[in-house]
């Protein structure tokens, strides 16, 4: 159990977030497979309260990518606070988003608030929010065990997304998941990752 641990330890800090990737398509199964492991999460009740739009479609990324930029545009310019844009300095991002058309794939998360009945009744889900973040969690670490990369992001707000994918009202998208090889040439940001000591006790 310890070596395991400290394997699967050492192969997630080799995760990183790439804004770079390679036009390279992907085997669809792998990403099938990387979402059905998303599905297997823990959730409330079981209502397993979520959908993912696997998008490939050169057209749509460049939607996306236009409706993304407008939102972000207005975001940095009118929205962001100064300690915000501190904060995002040492990552070297703006309202550009190229990554959103460069990617071979897009994965649009989508939690699920309730589902419809054939009757028109609404069938309640549970701890929603719990929920979609344990399944995004699995998602990436386990496109990363397939040996992609991906960068997890989120337009604010990010309702275009569910008009431009005819996704359902009960349905509220949680961000956009861009996957693909990453690009060798990508300066990757000097981060560091918090100590044990730093994020957890033993009580």
């Amino acid at each position: 159990m310890k070596e395991k641990s400290k394997k699967l330890l050492e192969e997630s800090r080799k995760r990183r977030t790439y804004r770079e990737f390679l036009p390279d398509p992907i085997d669809m199964e792998v990403i099938k497979n990387c979402v059905l492991t998303a599905g297997t999460a823990p959730n409330g009740a079981d209502k397993q309260p979520w959908h993912f739009s696997i998008v490939t479609d050169p057209a749509m990324k460049a939607k996306i990518r236009e409706e993304a930029e407008k939102v972000e545009k207005k975001f940095y310019e009118s929205k962001i606070t100064a300690e915000w844009q501190a904060d995002l300095d040492k990552l070297d991002v703006n309202w550009e988003k190229p990554f959103l058309t460069q990617a071979p794939c897009l994965i649009v998360i989508f939690k699920e608030w309730y589902k419809t009945l054939e009757d028109g009744t609404k069938d309640q889900n549970y701890y929603v929010n719990e929920s979609i973040g344990i399944s995004i969690g699995f998602l990436i670490n386990a496109l990363r065990n397939a040996g992609l990369a991906s960068l997890t992001y989120t337009p604010a707000p990010p309702t275009f997304l569910r008009t431009l994918l005819g996704r359902p009202e009960e349905e509220t998208p949680v961000m956009v998941l861009v996957v693909g090889k990453p690009d060798p040439n990508y300066k990757l940001p000097i981060l560091k990752k918090k100590s044990f000591e730093e994020i957890a006790e033993i009580i």
